[in-house]
């Protein structure tokens, strides 16, 4: 029943999927999703590398991701950023149902490892 007018709304499963409503996911949630892939990606850490961040824009299902990373050197960059992009596409398409055409990762530093130090 409904307040203002007192009528009986129709169960769920006869309700038109276009007035259901929609679940609409923060760019921000997707973001912190997007950081946690990327961190899944890299572990282990370096031990000097700050956490991935990523920032996100979702237009109509589509999310497009830019992640920042830091790396240990040496290292094979080209795939490291690969496997980055590999399970941030991944992880964003599984939990959110959402698109993903393109991952941006940006290298902000590389740390030396602890072998290679003088």
């Amino acid at each position: 029943m409904t307040a203002r007018t007192g009528a009986v709304r129709p169960p769920a499963d006869l309700v038109p999927p276009g007035e259901r409503g929609a679940l609409r996911i923060a760019d921000r949630v997707v973001a912190k999703i997007a950081a946690q892939a990327a961190r899944e990606a890299l572990s282990p850490p370096s031990a000097d590398a700050a956490a991935p961040h990523a920032t996100v824009v979702v237009h109509r299902g589509t999310a497009r991701v830019s992640v920042r990373v830091e790396l240990g050197y040496p290292c094979d960059v080209g795939a490291r950023c690969a496997a980055v992009r590999r399970q941030v596409t991944e992880r964003v398409g599984a939990l959110t149902d959402m698109e993903v055409p393109e991952v941006a990762v940006r290298v902000e530093r590389l740390h030396l490892a602890p072998h290679g130090r003088a």
